[in-house]
């Protein structure tokens, strides 16, 4: 018999980036060659102490629950860690580990949002955000920021768009898709406004030009940061993030982890504590790499017609201005991708501000970035 599924599954939409990089996949098995500048996925491999940490974790049988909130070895290398880079010293007890930074996320709206709640998103932003609140009942206030700004977030058109039901501000800084980094004044300003402040850090580390992360918890002591290991130690499938959240919400936190996940793997734990006490090196090949990549590819699209107005400052992404070859983005990447064999992801995957954009990923190597701008290069002048 058939039945009605639950009203919040309407609410989630497509991640047209897995979209493409199904897609992809899909070519690859039929005998294409791709190159993925699709996906957030570092092209370099995780720590190697990480990696035999892991194994030796699982040699030794570290392969039952731990502690909801993580392991306590991890929970202290992470507050050490993530002092040293904020400059703020981090109680342990303020950390909670997760599988991943996506369930860190979904423990922290689901912590703060009720049905009708908003919270203010500055867009172009990851895909995900919005599928989060209005899981969660909320409803995503989108203030569109400016590349030719840097995308920066301007507090007084934050304050324009807070209401009595506003219950949290999001910040991704460095950003996805767009690169942005936020100074210390824009998040002292936004800290001020009163309301939480949900501070997405994953891409902290990677970064360029002399830019430099701000932590929120540098500017507020009510702000929750997200993290982890995916992107700054290439441990993508590894699933370990965290949350650092204020002290008084810690235990609510930890009772729906308990209920909604348990615990993060025991032997991925132990990779955590392993990554961030020898993969320093790691981070910084990879940042090198990354900082050469980004101009390559920068430089390639804007002599195929796109517009990138500015260098990305942090992250591995190029949210490129693809107008000059179509106003449908998700058409475009499909379009690109089987005729060109180059995987990319529809600008509207980042909300409607993104429409029209294309964003490229330089996490792959440079003569694959140097591949896919050649492969690009007769496709779209058949499309302009």
């Amino acid at each position: 018999m058939p039945f009605q599924l639950a009203d919040r599954l309407r609410a989630i939409e497509p991640f047209l980036a897995m979209e493409v990089m199904e897609r992809a996949f899909a070519m690859e098995r039929e005998g294409r060659r791709i190159i993925h500048l699709e996906i957030g996925e570092p092209g370099f491999p995780p720590p190697p102490a990480a990696v035999e940490a892991c194994r030796a974790a699982l040699t030794r049988g570290e392969t039952r629950y731990t502690d909801s909130r993580g392991l306590a070895e991890l929970r202290e290398a992470i507050a050490i860690d993530k002092g040293r880079r904020s400059g703020v010293p981090v109680d342990p007890e303020r950390v909670i580990v997760t599988s991943g930074t996506s369930p860190a996320m979904l423990l922290v709206f689901s912590l703060l949002i009720e049905a009708g709640d908003e919270v203010i998103l500055p867009a172009p932003h990851y895909p995900c955000y919005p599928n989060f609140i209005r899981y969660c009942g909320g409803t995503p206030i989108p203030l569109v920021c400016d590349a030719a700004d840097g995308y920066r977030i301007h507090s007084d058109a934050v304050r324009q768009l807070l209401t009595q039901r506003t219950r949290a501000i999001v910040v991704a800084s460095p950003s996805n898709p767009t690169g942005a980094v936020q100074d210390e004044a824009t998040l002292r300003e936004l800290a001020s406004l009163g309301v939480p402040l949900i501070s997405d850090e994953i891409y902290d580390g990677l970064v360029y030009d002399g830019a430099r992360v701000i932590s929120a918890l540098e500017v507020s002591d009510e702000a929750f940061v997200l993290d982890g290991f995916s992107k700054r130690y290439a441990m993508t499938g590894f699933r370990l993030g965290y949350a650092i959240a204020p002290p008084e919400h810690i235990r609510t936190l930890q009772i729906l982890q308990q209920n909604l996940f348990i615990s993060a793997n025991h032997f991925v734990q132990r990779a955590g504590i392993a990554a961030l006490e020898e993969g320093a090196e790691t981070v910084r090949v990879m940042r090198d790499a990354y900082d050469r990549r980004r101009r390559l590819l920068v430089d390639g699209l804007r002599e195929l017609g796109f517009g990138v107005p500015q260098l990305p400052r942090g992250a591995f992404y190029v949210l490129a201005d693809a107008r000059a070859f179509g106003n449908d983005s998700r058409r475009l990447a499909f379009d690109l991708l089987e005729r060109s064999g180059v995987a990319a992801t529809p600008g509207i995957d980042f909300g409607e501000a993104g429409e029209g954009f294309l964003r490229f990923c330089y996490a792959a190597a440079e003569e694959q970035i140097a591949e896919a701008l050649e492969w690009l290069a007769p496709v779209l002048r058949a499309s302009a």
